[in-house]
């Protein structure tokens, strides 16, 4: 019987901001992974890093900045950097994982490049808050080199844009090492955001909405299924108000009747159910999951979640 492939994506909740916590958090997330191994699926995943290129690029800032002579490194870079060490300690994990039940299994990290648009309304719309609290001087200095800027209590913060992927550009590696029936890491933190300029990939100050990545790379790779792995059960709509209601499944249809009414807030869940529309109504037949972390194996099982079905 043929596995069924499906791309997981994993939550911010999988991981921590801390190096001893993050050691902690994935183990919880190789646990996961291993029970959908033992239930024979063919996996890809990918994962959330948003609180982890903002350290990264606060750290390579501030050291720029007490060492002159060293510049600041760019967005891409700190994505590059931050898909390493994330998927570092998460194929560790789930490779210990996977041994200690009897299954030798390779896994791998692959660093992942996105082509995104040039012209994309994101860049002159900048959404994604990161980084450090700068003074009013440090915040002119940066509009002053084309860098978008915004107000908060404590001070300014970097604020850049959310482009959608458009293209992976190591697809065709993720889908060599998934046919080789091993488990590839790709993907993370939506992959690094690339402009194609000819035969050059230049990076782009930008990050992308991993769970757009995530349905990117599912209909790529003609997966079965797409599962967001989260800190939440189940879908809501009225979340955290009168009428609270959890969906146990949600069409393309209704779903996107919710998002008109704004039912999923936005960076959060609403991300999550758009990825799953646009990968569940590309081709006939596909599905996709939402549901906590540790429900992982449950949800698989119909036992629990939100499924996103056609109709």
């Amino acid at each position: 019987m043929e596995k069924k492939r499906i791309v997981v994506a994993l939550g911010r909740n999988a991981f921590g901001i801390l190096f001893p916590d993050q050691k902690k958090a994935v183990a919880k997330a190789a646990n996961a992974i291993a029970d959908l191994v033992e239930d024979k699926y063919q996996l890809a995943i990918t994962f959330s890093n948003g609180p982890q290129v903002g350290m990264l690029h606060t750290a390579m800032t501030e050291f720029s900045r007490l060492s002159p002579e060293y510049t600041v490194a760019p967005m891409s870079v700190c994505g590059a950097l931050s898909q390493g060490y994330i998927g570092y300690d998460l194929q560790n994990a789930i490779r210990t994982e996977l041994l200690n039940r009897g299954i030798f299994k390779p896994v791998s990290t692959i660093i992942t490049q996105v082509r995104v648009d040039p012209f994309d309304e994101a860049f002159s719309e900048p959404t994604k808050v990161l980084g450090r609290y700068m003074s009013e001087d440090e915040a002119r200095a940066e509009t002053s080199k084309g860098n978008y800027v915004i107000k908060e209590e404590k001070g300014y913060r970097r604020i850049v844009a959310a482009p959608k992927p458009i293209d992976i550009y190591e697809i065709d590696a993720v889908r060599a090492l998934l046919d080789a029936d091993q488990l590839v890491i790709a993907g993370g933190g939506g992959g690094i955001p690339v402009l194609q300029q000819g035969t050059r990939l230049k990076g782009a100050s930008a990050v992308i909405e991993k769970d757009l990545t995530a349905a990117r790379m599912a209909d790529m790779l003609d997966a079965d299924g797409l599962l967001f792995l989260t800190g939440t059960e189940k879908v809501a709509i009225h979340y955290r108000q009168p009428g609270e209601t959890f969906l146990d499944k949600l069409s393309v249809s209704q779903a996107r009747i919710y998002m008109e009414q704004e039912q999923f807030e936005a960076g959060s869940m609403l991300p999550k159910i758009e990825a799953s529309v646009e990968f569940v109504s590309s081709r006939p037949g596909r599905t996709a999951l939402i549901t906590d972390l540790s429900k992982a194996r449950d949800g698989m099982a119909g036992k629990t979640g939100t499924l996103i079905t056609a109709e």
